[in-house]
């Protein structure tokens, strides 16, 4: 079994993702549950047409942390 990082944006009216390991290979949505479904369809189907065409499965190496920062600490200004 292998890990695939997906990031997920939300739109003002739905949601897309994407996977930095797998160029071209993207979902949208209407939530982001549907579109993590979807995603997980669309992984699926792009791994089984590598290895009907005799391709290599890209490893996954793609990680994604979230960065914390308090808006109190954040310049009013940015300098030009």
């Amino acid at each position: 079994m292998v890990s695939y990082t997906v990031i997920i944006e939300t739109g003002k009216r739905n949601c897309s993702a994407y996977c930095p390991d797998l160029p071209g290979v993207i979902a949208t949505g209407r939530t982001q549950e549907e579109t993590f479904e979807n995603m997980k369809a669309a992984i699926k189907f792009h791994l089984e047409g590598l290895l009907e065409d005799n391709q290599e499965i890209p490893d996954p190496v793609s990680k994604a942390k979230t960065i914390r920062i308090a808006r109190k600490n954040l310049c009013d200004t940015v300098p030009a």
